[in-house]
């Protein structure tokens, strides 16, 4: 029997920092999050009745600290998103990177909640988005679809556990190689949209020690800087300098929700 979930009509925020843009795509050339493709058939079918495509570019804050969540996106091909944590002095510090293995909003949480990171665009693409009381009840009506978020909540944790871990024992090298290294392999390409001062705010280190890093690797031909990129160019090598905490979270994910982090 095909599910069905209750009708009504999504509910819209109140205060809402996210520019949405209709994406008009074929079957053929649509990007895919790669946690709903984790799925079978039949529970895609049944969000996709209610998953909005839309396109959000770089730079687009999706949630500010206390705003009201009421709508989940997941990242679809290349796009990247982070959660950043604001300290005390102002300053705000990359807490999670999530690509399209991953959503953001409502994993965990059974309806709206109030938001207590800030959730930003770093790399612009293709998002699906579900109002969360549209996900709530497609969980209740599909374990299928309750158990892979409670499964991708895990893989969270996991992934938090293990950065609180890094930052405090690995190096600026490790650290940043890791970092993008991570990037990579989540967008499936070689580049990610990315500039040495974004990547020292998000590693809460000053530019000098970023810029420092990154001459490094471009003198050993890991990578290049571009005008708001960095390309990897040894995916080998950079792997080589980088600590094992992204290839730990990697295998948790592959552990629990079948190599969603790397599938293309």
């Amino acid at each position: 029997m095909p599910y069905a979930l209750p009708q009504y009509a999504s509910p819209q925020s109140g205060r809402s920092h996210t520019r949405l843009t209709a994406v008009d795509t074929s079957a053929s050339d649509r990007p895919e999050s790669g946690l709903l493709a984790a799925l079978r058939p039949q529970e895609q079918a049944l969000l996709a009745r209610y998953c909005t495509d839309c396109q959000l570019d770089s730079g687009t804050e999706i949630y500010r600290r206390g705003d009201t969540v009421e709508y989940c996106y997941l990242p679809a091909g290349p796009a990247l998103c982070c959660y950043f944590v604001e300290l005390d002095d102002g300053t705000e510090i990359e807490a999670m990177l999530i690509g399209r293995e991953g959503a953001l909003g409502g994993v965990a949480s059974q309806g709206v909640m109030s938001a207590y990171a800030r959730a930003g665009v770093l790399q612009g693409g293709m998002f699906q988005r579900i109002a969360l009381r549209d996900l709530e009840a497609a969980k209740r009506v599909s374990p299928a679809i309750a158990g892979l978020f409670a499964r991708y909540a895990d893989c969270m944790m996991a992934q938090m556990f293990q950065s609180i871990a890094c930052n405090a024992a690995h190096s600026i090298e490790q650290r940043a190689a890791k970092w993008l290294e991570a990037a990579v392999q989540r967008t499936g390409g070689n580049s990610v949209t990315m500039t040495q001062e974004q990547l020292a705010a998000m590693m809460g280190i000053g530019r000098s020690y970023a810029s420092r890093v990154l001459q490094g690797f471009k003198r050993e031909g890991l990578l290049r800087t571009r005008r708001g990129g960095i390309e990897v160019l040894d995916r080998r090598g950079l792997q080589s300098r980088a600590c094992a905490c992204n290839r730990k979270v990697s295998a948790h994910f592959g552990q629990a929700l079948g190599g969603v982090y790397t599938a293309a």
